[in-house]
C-alpha cells in the first residue's frame, strides 16, 4: 500500500487494484466479522500503536480482502497486510499529535452511506434489520468508532499526499515502463449518463401529513403513548419498532432542524412539527446527558402525488428534447437539473469506483443499467424512466449511452484515465514510504514477537504485489 515498488518490474493491474485494497484495509463497509475466525477461538492483540490496537482478527479479515484482491500469493503477504494495518494506526495517532480531527456531521454522512450501500445490497431496510437482528441505528452505532477512524486515517493520507500530481508526460513513461506481457485485457466498457429529476412534494401533501401528525400530538397529549402511535404510525423503520425512540445522540449528529428542536424542549415535552431533508417530525424529549441528549419521534413522509409526478416528466421531457436539439450537452444539463448528488458532478455519469473512470466494465454495471442500454444505440437518450432514489422517494431520470469500447489491451487512448490513476496511486505509495519511514521513531510501536519475522519496523518499508 504504501511503499516503493521496483521500477523493472511495473504491473497495471496491481496498481488498478491498490486502490480497492487500501479500503478494505483501512475499513470495511459491511459489519465487522466475528473475531472467532475458523481454527482460531481467541482473539488477541498482536501490535499497539500508541493508544491504537490491531487484533489477530482484523489481521485475518484483511488477510482474506487482500488475498482476493491479489491473485498470486506471495510468501509474505501476511506480514505485508500488517504492515498496512500498523500504519494505518500510526496515522491514527499521528493524527491525534497534531490534533486532525473530522466533524461529526461528516461521519454521520458517511455512516448514512454505508447503510444506504448495505440496504440496497440486501434489497431493503428491513430485510437488513430481519438478517442480523438489529436495527439501522445500532448499525450506526457499532460502525461510528470505526468510520470515525478511517476517514481519520484518510484525512491524514491525503495531507501527507496532497502535492502529489502526475504530467502526461510521467505518465506516457509509466505506461511505456510495464512489461508487454504484464498489460491488462479489458473487456467491454461503456460510458452511461444520467439524470433524476425527484419531484417536488405538492403543498396539499405536506398539508395532509402535517395535519396528521397534529392529530397525533392532540392524541398524546390526552393520554395515548408516544411510543404506542411511533409504532403504528411512523414512516422511520428502524426508530418505529422501537417506539420512535433514537438513543442518545451528540450535538451536531442529527439534522440541524430536528437537533434545534429537540434541545428546546424539555424532557416529556413535545415539539411542533419540525421539517427537514426527511420529512416532518413530531419530536419528544426523553432526557439529556451531559452534551448528549436522547429523543424520539415520530416521521412522516410525504409523497409525490401522480401530478407532481407528471410534471416532473414534463420537464424531464423537455431537457431531454434540448439535450437532442443540441441547445446543451448531456453535461451542462446533468450539472444544472439533476438531483443525483452522486453523478452530476461527474456531469452525469456513472464512475468506476476504483478509479474513478467514466469507462465501466459492462459486467460491473448496476444490472437494471444493463438491461436499459443493452438494446440502446450509442448516443441515444431514454424517455423519461421511473427510479426510486436512494432514500426511498419515486424520481424520473434519463439514461445516456454515451460510448462502448471492445475488449482490448490496456493503451494510453482508450485508458488514460486508469493509467494516470495507476501512475498517480504509485507516487503516492513513494511519498507514503517515505513518511512512515520518517514517522514510525516518533510514537511507541510494539509488534507481538509471534510476528517477528515479519521485521516491519526494520529497513524501508516494501510492498504488496499481486
Amino acid at each position: 500500500m504504501f511503499t516503493n515498488k521496483p521500477k523493472n518490474n511495473k504491473n497495471l493491474k496491481y496498481w488498478l487494484n491498490l486502490s480497492a485494497l487500501c479500503v478494505a484495509l483501512l475499513a470495511a463497509s459491511a459489519p465487522r466479522a466475528n473475531a472467532q475466525l475458523k481454527g482460531q477461538s481467541i482473539d488477541k492483540i498482536i501490535a499497539k500503536v500508541d493508544n491504537y490496537i490491531v487484533l489477530r482478527s482484523d489481521l485475518e479479515v484483511a488477510y482474506l480482502q487482500a488475498s482476493q484482491n491479489n491473485q498470486r500469493q506471495r510468501p509474505d503477504m501476511r506480514c505485508k497486510v500488517l504492515e498496512n494495518l500498523v500504519i494505518n494506526k500510526l496515522m491514527l495517532a499521528k493524527a491525534d499529535i497534531d490534533s486532525v480531527t473530522v466533524e461529526e456531521k461528516m461521519v454521520n454522512e458517511q455512516l448514512d452511506r454505508r447503510m444506504q450501500y448495505m440496504i440496497s445490497t440486501i434489497g431493503s431496510r428491513e430485510k437488513l434489520e430481519a438478517y442480523y437482528k438489529k436495527t439501522v441505528e445500532q448499525f450506526k452505532v457499532e460502525l461510528r468508532k470505526q468510520v470515525k477512524e478511517m476517514m481519520l486515517a484518510e484525512k491524514m493520507q491525503n495531507s501527507i499526499t496532497a502535492d502529489v500530481k502526475v504530467t502526461p508526460a510521467q505518465v506516457k513513461r509509466f505506461f511505456n515502463e510495464i512489461p508487454t506481457d504484464s498489460l491488462p485485457f479489458f473487456s467491454t466498457e461503456v460510458e452511461i449518463g444520467q439524470i433524476i429529476l425527484t419531484p417536488k412534494v405538492g403543498k396539499d401533501r405536506k398539508a395532509e401529513a402535517r395535519a396528521q401528525l397534529e392529530t397525533l400530538k392532540g392524541r398524546i397529549e390526552k393520554g395515548e403513548d408516544f411510543g404506542t402511535l411511533a409504532r403504528v404510525y411512523s414512516q422511520d423503520p428502524a426508530s418505529a419498532a422501537e417506539g420512535g425512540d433514537l438513543g442518545f445522540w451528540g450535538r451536531g449528529a442529527m439534522v440541524p432542524e430536528y437537533e434545534q428542536a429537540a434541545l428546546q424542549l424539555k424532557p416529556n415535552e413535545l415539539s411542533g412539527i419540525v421539517e427537514s431533508q426527511f420529512g416532518l417530525h413530531l419530536i419528544q424529549l426523553i432526557e439529556k446527558r451531559g452534551t448528549e441528549y436522547r429523543s424520539r419521534h415520530i416521521l412522516l413522509r410525504p409523497t409525490s402525488s401522480a401530478q407532481d409526478l407528471e410534471d416532473a416528466r414534463t420537464r424531464l421531457d423537455s431537457i431531454r428534447t434540448a439535450i437532442m436539439q443540441d441547445s446543451i450537452t448531456f453535461e451542462k444539463a446533468a450539472k444544472k437539473f439533476s438531483s443525483d448528488e452522486t453523478t452530476k458532478n461527474n456531469g452525469g455519469y456513472f464512475t468506476d469506483a476504483t478509479t474513478n473512470s467514466t469507462h465501466i466494465a459492462t459486467e460491473n454495471l448496476d444490472p437494471v443499467i444493463y438491461f436499459i442500454t443493452d438494446t440502446m444505440k450509442i448516443g441515444q437518450i431514454t424517455k423519461p424512466l421511473p427510479v426510486r432514489t436512494d432514500d426511498g422517494k419515486d424520481a424520473l431520470r434519463l439514461i445516456y449511452f454515451k460510448s462502448k469500447t471492445p475488449p482490448h489491451a490496456a493503451n494510453l487512448k482508450d485508458d488514460y484515465q486508469k493509467i494516470q490513476h495507476a501512475a498517480l496511486q504509485e507516487k503516492k505509495a513513494e511519498a507514503m514510504n517515505k513518511w512512515f519511514d520518517k514517522t514510525k521513531g516518533e510514537v511507541f510501536i510494539n509488534i507481538d514477537p509471534e510476528y517477528s519475522e515479519c521485521k516491519i519496523l526494520q529497513g524501508e518499508t516494501t510492498m504488496l504485489d499481486e
